[in-house]
């Protein structure tokens, strides 16, 4: 077995635990209260008792409903049945509202309309004495198991309980004044007799309050409501992961204790699978620090940044132009942006017309993007001429030699193969293979191909034209 199948095994334990001391004690003080008021004739005991009554219905629906959420998720419950306790705090919440209209009637009729004689007994203070210190004691372990495990059917539980010292508090006062009135202001006894009924409409004011504080919390959860606060909560966490460059979109639910959080965060989509995926893993770890326990789905959705977006409108604006562009480079100055870039003219033109075609493309640029404050155009041919040319590798042998053994100069041993010389016109061109590291960003190769272009010009005046063929290593 897993940890985590132990650690859940061992929560379930706890919580049945928790709910079962809970059934116990409300048997049990349901049980002396209906024989305490039965024999007292206090209103306020019995509506205690018919109180307990349904704590002991309420604490047995929490029980079966904290077995049966401790089931794990299957193909019809891809969630798992942690709402079967939402549930039976909603039918718990029902049964106290009930609770409160019965004792709300019974007190109106005994404090207008049918005088019931009460019997302050010794045994009718010592039972609420009792029902005191078990209610305290029930909801401090139902409190304790809830918060270690986040179970919303055992704080309620917890919290009803807890309310019940209160209204059992009431209760004692509501009999204390009637012993008073029998025993000590005789004269006002008549006045004194009714606190008991007035005891239990303070019993059901508290309940009332208590049973609506449960009940939105149930119908919030069971309705899907988003738990309050934890949307922004995951929202700010997540946007300060590394490579998260925007959260789209947060869904939070509750289903008894767990929490499932739905978010889509959006990255660079020229960033590899691969690290996508350890951005999503990293959201997902935050948003567990939270909400611990939590079931987390995570979409990446991919996005342009800025300057991507800004490098391909420049390129629609040459592309409308008929135009080519590359070499693009952007700088900030001061808020707006200064672009330098590489713009490709036929072969023919000369330098006036290809200066009128790069000034026509810089106003389209900034007339297009207003952004940009200045264009730089370094203009150069497009390489549209075609030309003749003989291999004379075979007569060239020791030139084809000596730039092999210059490049491997450069790039080491057995870097450099197929090395052509041709001759076009009155001009030497030369092509060659070279074996670079499979790993090496193609701009650092680009930079090493140039520097073996510029160095074999210079070494050999010869040649005119320099083209290297890159090739990724095999290891």
């Amino acid at each position: 077995m897993s940890e985590t199948a132990t650690v859940d095994l061992t929560a379930e334990r706890e919580k049945r635990s928790a709910a079962a001391t809970s059934v116990v004690a409300a048997v049990f003080l349901t049980g002396m209260k209906l024989l305490v008021g039965l024999l007292t004739g206090s209103l306020g005991i019995l509506a205690e008792a018919a109180h307990s009554g349904l704590d002991l219905v309420a604490a047995v629906v929490t029980f079966v409903a904290v077995h049966i959420a401790g089931r794990p998720a299957d193909a019809d419950h891809a969630y798992g049945h942690g709402k079967v306790e939402n549930f039976s705090a909603l039918i718990e919440t029902v049964l106290l509202f009930v609770t409160c209209a019965w004792i709300i009637y019974e007190a109106v009729r005994r404090l207008f309309f049918h005088e019931v004689e009460v019997d302050p007994s010794l045994w009718a203070f010592l039972v609420m004495a009792v029902s005191i210190g078990v209610d305290r004691g029930r909801s401090r372990i139902l409190y304790r198991a809830a918060r270690k495990h986040h179970s919303q059917a055992l704080e309620a539980d917890a919290l009803h309980f807890s309310t019940d010292v209160w209204s059992s508090s009431v209760v004692i006062v509501g009999l204390a004044m009637v012993w008073f009135g029998k025993n000590v202001f005789t004269g006002r006894s008549a006045w004194f007799g009714r606190a008991d009924a007035m005891a239990a409409l303070g019993v059901a004011m508290i309940v009332l309050f208590v049973s609506y504080r449960l009940g939105k919390r149930t119908i919030d959860v069971l309705l899907d409501r988003t738990p309050e606060g934890l949307v922004e909560r995951f929202r700010e966490a997540a946007s300060g992961v590394a490579g998260v460059l925007n959260v789209t979109q947060v869904r939070v639910r509750r289903s008894g204790p767990r929490v499932f959080v739905d978010m889509n965060v959006e990255v660079d989509r020229n960033l590899a699978f691969e690290r996508a995926h350890a951005i999503a893993d990293d959201v997902e770890a935050v948003v567990q620090a939270i909400a611990p326990g939590a079931d987390v789905v995570i979409h990446t959705d991919p996005r342009e940044d800025e300057r991507e977006t800004l490098a391909r409108r420049i390129r629609s604006v040459a592309n409308r132009n008929q135009m080519a562009v590359h070499n693009i480079l952007l700088y900030d100055e001061n808020g707006r942006v200064a672009v330098d870039l590489h713009l490709e003219v036929d072969d023919h033109l000369d330098l006036r017309q290809a200066h009128d075609l790069a000034s026509h493309v810089e106003r389209d640029l900034q007339v297009d993007m207003p952004d940009i404050a200045q264009v730089t155009t370094h203009i150069e041919s497009r390489g549209t001429s075609v030309g003749n040319g003989v291999d004379i590798s075979s007569v060239e042998r020791e030139l084809v030699e000596n730039v092999k053994r210059k490049v491997e100069g450069m790039t080491g041993p057995g870097r450099c193969h197929d090395v052509v010389v041709r001759r076009y016109g009155g001009a030497y061109a030369i092509a060659l293979h070279c074996v670079f590291p499979k790993d090496l960003p193609i701009i650092k190769v680009h930079e090493a191909s140039t520097a073996i272009e510029n160095e074999l010009r210079q070494a050999f005046p010869v040649l005119e034209r320099v083209l290297v063929h890159a090739e990724p290593d095999a290891h």
